[in-house]
């Protein structure tokens, strides 16, 4: 096992990595940059080392800075996290090369599936149900109109390295077209140096349903079973549950067994994330495959009672699997809302500001990974995360209601600063969520009846 690990991000998922190599004996480095010098897990892990100024492309994705800090700290390996450079094959491979062990895939494995189109073509062949689609990227806004001509509209385009639900637009017909493509190409180059697109059909009325997979060096690999992220603002998850409410066994089981047959197929190390779409008559496509932790990884934790990060460093370590699929049996019901400091009355603008007040929930069963703390400041120039919040119980009305319930408690309160917390107590009251007969289409539908209740 190894000493000493550089935590390469920042944030909540900095220091609940550093939290379990502390658990491992481990040693931690932490990175920041001038905008966080303060931040909580500078003051946790073992050593800090401050990479350069606020903007991210000179700090947290400066790969000479961050390989320079491992090795000035004698680190033997790097954990990504989530974002910046956690699904960057280059960097993983820069890792290997100075002699450290990044906490992943293989740098290879990572390239083929990070190319969305390419990951594709590589699961078809897995037996795995793809949506159709374009093969490769659309080059044109012709030739997607083309491809969507013959798959069907809607559509939804796609950035060939997205990720984290940006870069992409759902189109209806001929018309949205040529302004989807020169707008989502232009965001896809802006947010990921890549302009390539692709297209595939896009569901209406569709849930999203992912599965967790872990995979060692040594050709074993198991599911710890699926999570229901169907409630979305613009494919960004607001909340995120497990079980996935209302999904028959035989169904659960098939989308399981899949993901894992598709992470054996390419030789994948390390923890992953298979991404569905579920559509109204029963059918599961594969939307993407996300080579890295999630942020709703908890979700996961609290319904198995499995640490994915001790998982991540054991499998980079070289350690077989010692878990085996009839022992991982999950329990109850895990739901996890993300806290932002978001105004929903602006369309969710961020407010960043100075936190004079942060007082968190407790209480039985409810987990808050969070980095923010009284006279922490919400700066301007990262995410707007405050705060992951889940709730476990033994079945999912008793979980909702105690996450609803932890919501409530929340305490925050700075000049500017407003939360997400009574947005999310509101979509966690609606009867479609509570029923679980909701789709990734209830937040514009809560939006549009909002509206219409106005005025």
């Amino acid at each position: 096992m190894f000493s000493t690990v550089l935590i390469a991000n920042r944030g909540e998922i900095a220091l609940r990595i550093a939290r379990t190599c502390r658990e491992m004996g481990i040693r931690t480095v932490a990175l920041y940059s001038t905008a966080d010098r303060d931040s909580a897990v500078v003051r946790f892990a073992d050593r800090a080392v401050h990479l350069g100024p606020p903007a991210a492309r000179h700090s947290y994705l400066h790969i000479p800075s961050i390989v320079e800090a491992a090795r000035l700290t004698g680190a033997q390996a790097v954990h990504p996290g989530y974002g910046f450079l956690s699904e960057d094959p280059d960097f993983a491979e820069i890792c290997e090369a100075n002699g450290l062990t990044f906490i992943g895939p293989p740098p290879r494995v990572m390239e083929q599936l990070g190319d969305k189109a390419v990951a594709r073509r590589l699961m078809g062949e897995a037996g795995l149900p793809v949506l159709p689609g374009s093969v490769g990227a659309v080059r044109s806004p012709a030739e997607a109109r083309a491809t969507a001509a013959r798959v069907g509209y809607p559509v939804i385009l796609k950035a060939v390295a997205g990720g984290g639900g940006r870069g992409m637009a759902v189109v209806r017909d001929d018309a949205e077209m040529a302004g989807a493509y020169q707008e989502t190409r232009a965001h896809a180059r802006a947010v990921f140096g890549d302009e390539r697109l692709y297209l595939e059909r896009y569901v209406d009325g569709a849930r999203h349903i992912e599965v967790q997979v872990l995979c060692d060096r040594h050709g074993n690999a198991v599911h710890l079973a699926e999570r229901d992220c169907s409630v979305q603002r613009r494919h960004q998850k607001l909340i995120e549950e497990s079980p996935a409410p209302n999904l028959p066994d035989p169904l659960r089981r098939e989308i399981c067994a899949a993901a894992v047959r598709g992470a054996l197929s390419v030789g994948y190390v390390g923890a992953a994330t298979f991404e569905f779409v579920l559509a109204p008559d029963g059918r599961f496509f594969l939307m993407e495959v996300n080579c890295r932790l999630q942020v709703e990884h908890p979700v996961t934790e609290m319904v198995t009672g499995i640490d994915l990060v001790r998982e991540q460093l054991t499998i980079a370590a070289g350690e077989p699997l010692t878990l085996r699929q009839d022992a991982v049996r999950p329990r109850g019901a895990a739901v996890e809302a993300r806290v932002n400091a978001e105004d929903p009355g602006r369309g969710f603008l961020p407010t960043p500001g100075l936190l004079t007040e942060f007082v968190p929930p407790g209480g039985p069963f409810v987990r808050v990974d969070t980095h923010a703390y009284p006279g922490w400041l919400i700066g301007p120039d990262y995410d707007s995360l405050l705060a992951k919040t889940v709730a476990w119980a033994p079945d999912r009305d008793q979980a909702i209601a105690r996450l609803d319930r932890a919501l409530a408690e929340f305490r925050i309160d700075g000049p500017g600063v407003r939360t997400t917390t009574g947005y999310l107590r509101r979509t966690l009251a609606d009867p479609r969520f509570r029923a679980g007969r909701h789709t990734t289409g209830l937040v514009a539908e809560m939006a549009a009846e909002e509206a219409a209740a106005v005025g």
